[in-house]
């Protein structure tokens, strides 16, 4: 199994989008979301310096629309071409996009938005993140001794910590033992309590976007579940911007799948390191360069499979989060129930999550017996929406 995966804030690189507008059609897509977005991607992308594209409001918009846009060079429609997709912080906006939840149009206005709002919570107080790599098990204790945050858990002993420039300073100071502390180009501390002032006012924005059902299946950043339901991944991309970023748990997730190819798009590297890490013997390609697209079309030949989910017949699927036993709360078929029930809990070996009908609906259906160990994105349930 294939999986795309859509890198985060601080993968930007001056210039790195310079090779990407020789291909045809690239320029004029990036032209198009920069309009959307009212940000000029094309020049950030290849002639504004580290220190402007550093800016959140900036670096935000480009990433997701180089990450958009070179899907669409990948894949001719990327929601068919490949079956898992996960993306790290912002990027989970391009994975969103990619499969099917929202338009590239509602993303690069989102992004835009998320980006302009975190940058405003940025500037009330000076703060940062850094990577902690290494280390022993006191990593967590040292970084709460210095009042700093773990924004992001990586997976393969990497760590993110999140605070103030001051707490920053003095971890670099005083790191955990065995550690190495690297300062990373972003201009706040993202994911923790000080993005709350933006998570209120993009929930007020969300309400207004509609969404589609995933037609692949996404990867929460926020635990490693799969989302399936528009709206749920919508209110995951509003509250991920204070709420860690679990990179690990997706990483265990790739596992459950038994994924054997990973291929991270631009701006590629950082996802790709952690893969080579975490997930042995998994194939693995940073696209940086159409010069990779033989290598690229070979991974996807090899290791893509269909999405069952886009290929479902009529109904509405719900599916399992997570791998574990499912359990029912009811199981004759037609029965009914209202937009929100619980309809099953799958068990896991950390955590028991419920299985919900955003939309309601009527039993047409069950496509696993209660007590089965499930997989997760595995179809459980066939509803008939509510008329």
């Amino acid at each position: 199994m294939l999986v795309i995966v859509c890198p985060g804030q601080g993968s930007q690189t001056p210039g790195f989008l310079a090779p990407w507008l020789e291909l045809p059609g690239f320029r004029d897509r990036m032209l198009w979301l920069s309009t959307v977005a009212g940000i000029d991607l094309i020049k950030h992308g290849t002639e504004s310096d580290a220190e402007t594209i550093k800016d959140t409001a900036i670096a935000q918009p480009l990433l997701v629309g180089a990450g958009l846009i070179s899907l669409l060079a990948l894949f001719e429609d990327p929601a068919d071409g490949f079956s898992l997709v996960a993306g790290h912080s912002v990027g989970e906006i391009t994975a969103a996009s990619a499969a099917g939840v929202i338009t590239a149009e509602q993303a690069m206005v989102f992004v835009r938005e998320r980006g302009r709002l975190m940058a405003d919570a940025s500037a009330v107080t000076a703060t940062g993140m850094s990577a902690v790599l290494g280390g022993n098990d006191d990593v967590a204790q040292v970084l709460l001794k210095h009042g700093l945050t773990t924004a992001n858990n990586n997976g393969g002993g990497q760590i993110v910590a999140a605070g103030t420039l001051e707490q920053l300073a003095a971890l670099s100071a005083d790191p955990p033992a065995k550690s190495r502390v690297i300062p990373l180009p972003v201009a706040g501390a993202f994911h923790t309590e000080h993005m709350a002032p933006a998570v209120e006012k993009l929930a007020a924005m969300a309400r207004a976007i509609s969404t589609h059902d995933s037609r692949s299946r996404l990867v929460s950043n926020r635990d490693g579940t799969i989302m399936h339901s528009g709206p749920e991944v919508l209110e995951r991309l509003v509250t991920q911007v204070s709420s860690p970023v679990r990179w690990d748990l997706c990483m265990e997730t790739f596992k459950d799948f038994g994924v054997t190819g990973l291929i991270e798009i631009p701006p590629a590297g950082a996802l790709a390191n952690l893969a080579k890490r975490g997930l042995p013997g998994v194939e693995v390609l940073a696209l940086k360069s159409p010069d990779q697209f033989s290598e690229a079309h070979r991974m996807i030949r090899e290791h893509a499979q269909p999405s069952q989910i886009a290929d479902t017949p009529t109904g509405r699927l719900i599916i399992a989060p997570a791998k574990g036993i499912v359990s029912f709360t009811q199981s004759e078929p037609g029965s009914r129930f209202p937009p929100g029930s619980v309809v099953a809990a799958v068990n896991t070996q950390r955590d028991t999550f419920e299985v919900t009908a955003p939309h309601g609906g009527q039993v047409i259906e069950w496509l696993v017996e209660d007590g089965d160990l499930v997989s997760p994105g595995q179809p459980l349930l066939r509803l008939q929406p509510a008329a």
